[in-house]
């Protein structure tokens, strides 16, 4: 199961140690004489006349010493490992078939989570659908006034916001939702109150207020304390009175010695919580949901603008039913299918993120490994850019989406065993969405493998830089128009009321939404304001439109054109990659399947390396190799003898 991958890019040439250079005349010219034979102009790592490495003297059996080519075959094992570790799966496959373990997990993941994110969609549809259609039974049944009008978001909207502004009006609508809270029977739905014996449960009625509030507008003059008091009390309605119309909240408000001072009123809210079962999921073999809905009708009056909002909002929480037993036991096959999906997708994610985790630590081995090498052999330390070719960031991507998934399928589990505290579903739609996101995103990597496929991740991978830059300097531009056109056509214009809708706003105007809409809705209140609105946003969408956004796209287009450039004369390398590019074996090669890579680090080295101080060279050096080892890579690669 080593199946760590590196970038997956195909590294050229071969390796070729030629005899050792006759001694140079004393007036000739030097050359500098590398091991990978090139000339000091092709700036190679290696210079043969450079100050070497203190290395142990090493002498062969029988009394004969090594040449003094003692780094050739520590650098020849480096190149190998690190050749091996940027091999694609395929090629580790045709090395040392090497079953490309991770990359079948991925493609078995893929699979299951998609059926799984298949199936929490639909139920969750169900599930979103359905309360919403109850807070629309509810909004019916207990906010006088509703109209049906509501129920469609249009923009612009067709009605504006719903409230009261009289004081009859105001206790017309509790008494209207008081006495629909006591007539459920009336309603089409099958709700019923909260109680064992589904008797009335009283509901609750407080009202916010400041502790002091009283306006003397004919003088200019007030009484104002801005701490908020809260006063609540339960209103007993009987079945009698409610069906009689008898009941009165003014009057009911004078038994209990409350006065509503509307002046100091902040707030008004109605408690009350209703019981129902949902039939529509039941089927062949899915049993009925029951639900509990917490219902709060406010009255905002916080603006004290003489307008009182009305809202309603409807919390829905699952409840375990206490149906027919007999029905749900003869009917599991669902849910120990579903439960059976969930653990095979967190079995699943445990060992890919075991295996891209162990991938993500050997290749921070080989780095430190690498970078010792250089320290040592070369006398140079490792360039940033070659300690960035040992992370993988599509390992981490992996490692994440992983992470997300193991968290959303427990809580969907969760949720299908009731066990559920409050309404999880948005939370595990996150866990799951996300997750399933970066999945098919990690597909791209094995497209990578392919030249054509390739483009498209080389040219983001070029173009991050300069896209980074190039969007730093334009969201600047953009929050001087967000904040403007916020600050100043707010109170006239309905699109740049918050900060939110005013940058929604502006981005759809760089895409060409609903641009005539924008200048018409702006209102004439003021003469001044609509002209400056004019000039605003014929600047705004002429600057982002024919400039920043054409530059933009051209920062895009000059990084594909550098990427088919790079796959004509060759990509820029690291000296990571310059170390090993003069190595040409196949991956077929027997080379790989008689050295190929090193067994793992020992436990000693590895706490040594990652709990102490000490940084201990995994790598071997010439004094390491045994005689049969050297005779070996001699025959294989035609060398001169090591033995003189």
């Amino acid at each position: 199961m080593n199946e760590d991958s590196g970038s997956g890019s195909t590294l050229e040439a071969g390796i070729r140690f030629a005899p050792e250079e006759p001694q140079q005349e004393a007036d000739s010219p030097k050359r500098t004489v590398w091991s990978d034979n090139t000339s000091e102009d092709d700036e190679p790592l290696i210079n043969k006349n450079a100050e070497s490495p203190q290395l142990p003297s090493i002498h062969c059996t029988g009394g004969n010493s090594y040449s003094s080519k003692d780094t050739l075959l520590s650098e020849m094992h480096m190149k190998l490992k690190l050749r091996f570790f940027f091999m694609n799966p395929i090629e580790k496959w045709e090395a040392k078939k090497q079953i490309p373990y991770k990359f079948l997990v991925q493609v078995v993941k893929i699979f299951f989570v998609t059926i799984q994110l298949c199936l929490f969609a639909h139920s969750r549809y169900n599930h979103v659908n359905y309360s919403w259609d109850n807070r629309i039974s509810f909004s019916h049944l207990f906010l006088k006034g509703w109209d049906t009008t509501r129920e469609v978001n249009a923009y612009p909207p067709a009605l504006g916001p719903m409230a009261v502004y009289k004081k009859d009006t105001f206790f017309e609508s509790l008494d209207f939702a008081l006495t629909g809270y006591a007539n459920l029977s009336d309603a089409i739905g099958s709700y019923s109150y909260t109680s064992d014996d589904n008797t009335m449960t009283a509901p609750v009625l407080c009202f916010h207020h400041y502790k002091d509030g009283i306006i003397f507008g004919f003088n200019e003059s007030y009484v104002f304390n801005s701490e908020i008091d809260t006063q609540c009390i339960s209103v007993n309605i009987s079945d009698a009175a409610a069906k009689g119309g008898e009941f009165s909240i003014i009057n009911y408000l004078k038994d209990a010695n409350i006065e509503v001072n509307f002046a100091a009123l902040v707030k008004v809210e109605l408690f009350f919580s209703l019981k129902t079962v949902n039939f529509r999921a039941a089927g062949p073999i899915t049993p009925p949901d029951c639900y509990k809905f917490d219902i709060v009708i406010s009255y905002d009056n916080t603006d004290n603008d003489g307008q009182m909002l009305i809202d309603l909002t409807a919390d829905p929480f699952r409840l375990v039913c206490q149906g027919d037993v007999e029905y749900i036991n003869d009917n599991r096959i669902d849910f120990i299918l579903r439960s059976l999906l969930n653990f095979v997708v967190i079995s699943i994610c445990v060992c890919s993120l075991i295996l891209c985790s162990r991938a993500v630590y050997r290749a921070q081995l080989l780095k430190f490994e690498t970078i010792r090498f250089f320290r040592e052999v070369y006398r140079k330390e490792l360039s940033v850019e070659g300690r960035w070719e040992f992370w993988n960031l599509w390992y981490i991507m992996i490692i994440i989406n992983d992470i997300l998934l193991i968290f959303g399928s427990a809580i969907k589990e969760r949720i299908e065993r009731k066990q559920s505290v409050g309404d999880q579903w948005n939370v595990c739609s996150v866990f799951l969405g996300t997750g399933n996101l970066l999945v098919w995103f990690g597909v791209l990597r094995y497209l990578g493998f392919f030249k054509t496929y390739n483009v498209v991740i080389l040219t983001l991978k070029k173009a991050f830089p300069q896209v980074a830059r190039f969007l730093l300097c334009a969201i600047l531009i953009y929050a001087g128009f967000t904040f403007c056109g916020w600050i100043v056509l707010g109170p006239y214009h309905m699109k740049f009321r918050s900060l939110a809708s005013t940058s929604e706003c502006l981005f759809a105007l760089i895409n060409g939404d609903d641009m005539y809409a924008t200048f018409s809705i702006m209102s004439y209140k003021s003469p001044m304001l609509w002209w400056y609105c004019r000039i605003y946003l014929y600047t705004f969408i002429s600057l982002f439109i024919y400039v920043i956004l054409s530059l933009f796209i051209s920062v895009i287009a000059d990084s594909y054109e550098t990427i088919k450039k790079y796959y004509t004369e060759g990509f820029p390398k690291s000296d990571v990659q310059q170390f090993v590019s003069n190595w040409d074996e196949d991956p077929k090669s027997e080379v790989y399947r008689d050295w190929g890579e090193t067994s793992d680090s020992s436990f000693q080295e590895t706490f040594s390396r990652f709990c102490c101080c000490k940084m201990v060279p995994v790598y071997k050096l010439f004094s390491q190799f045994s005689k049969n080892e050297v005779e070996q890579v001699t025959d294989r690669f035609q060398l001169e003898s090591f033995c003189i």
